[in-house]
């Protein structure tokens, strides 16, 4: 089913993302980690249709997207920056496979994280954020989304990593890349769920990794 919706505000959250606050219809529900397909209700651009993952929560009075924009070519996050207060989007029904399955970790790349960030926040309502591991891998320090915040909500239990180079202190993060050594120094426990969200390859190659070690399956949670 479709359904359109106004923008009511956009805001900067890095000098590539933007979060979008749009008007929620009477009814519309969605599950932490859960995605729509969207597209802005012009004629030129109504059936240009891409998929985002709501990184809100279900009981707020708006849907929330974070959405990394993309300049190098004339697309739709582009022409979504460009939007105004006002200005209306068509969505559909909420979607995906990533949903929370017990306490584990939660493995990120770029805007990778957008699944996980309802998760986290519904989590951090429920007092239970801290009992999971967030490895957050980006470029660089100024790639990171919603850093002071996923701080404040993980504690000591979100670690940032860097695939180019680190922050202004050693404190910020530090370089890495996910491997089997890096696993086995990081995880303590696989016989928990994983979460995984990135890029293509990326996903494709931990959860690989990850099943190698002894995972099981349905402890593999990532977009299929």
């Amino acid at each position: 089913m479709e359904h359109i919706v106004k923008l009511l505000s956009v805001t900067e959250v890095t000098h590539d993302v933007l979060s979008f606050r749009l008007s929620k219809p009477a009814g519309y529900e969605f599950l932490p980690g859960q995605a729509t397909e969207i597209s802005i209700n012009d004629p030129e651009w109504k059936d240009e249709k891409r998929p985002f993952t709501f990184t809100g929560l279900n009981e707020w009075p708006w849907l929330e997207l974070t959405i990394k924009i993309y300049t190098d070519h004339q697309g739709v996050t582009q022409e979504m920056a460009r939007l105004q207060q006002g200005d209306e989007l068509i969505i559909r029904d909420a979607w995906g496979a990533i949903a929370f399955n017990g306490d584990g970790y939660f493995i990120a790349g770029g805007a990778g994280i957008t699944p996980f960030i309802a998760i986290l926040r519904q989590l951090h309502h429920e007092k239970k954020a801290r009992q999971n591991k967030l490895f957050f891998f980006n470029k660089t320090l100024r790639d990171i989304i919603l850093k002071d915040e996923l701080t404040w909500m993980l504690g000591e239990n979100v670690h940032f990593m860097f695939t180019r180079e680190g922050g202004s202190s050693p404190s910020d993060g530090r370089i890495g890349h996910v491997n089997e050594f890096f696993l086995k120094q990081e995880v303590k426990d696989f016989s928990k769920p994983f979460y995984v969200c990135g890029p293509e390859k990326m996903v494709n190659e931990i959860t690989s990794l990850l099943a190698e070690m002894g995972v099981k399956a349905e402890y593999l949670i990532f977009e299929k």
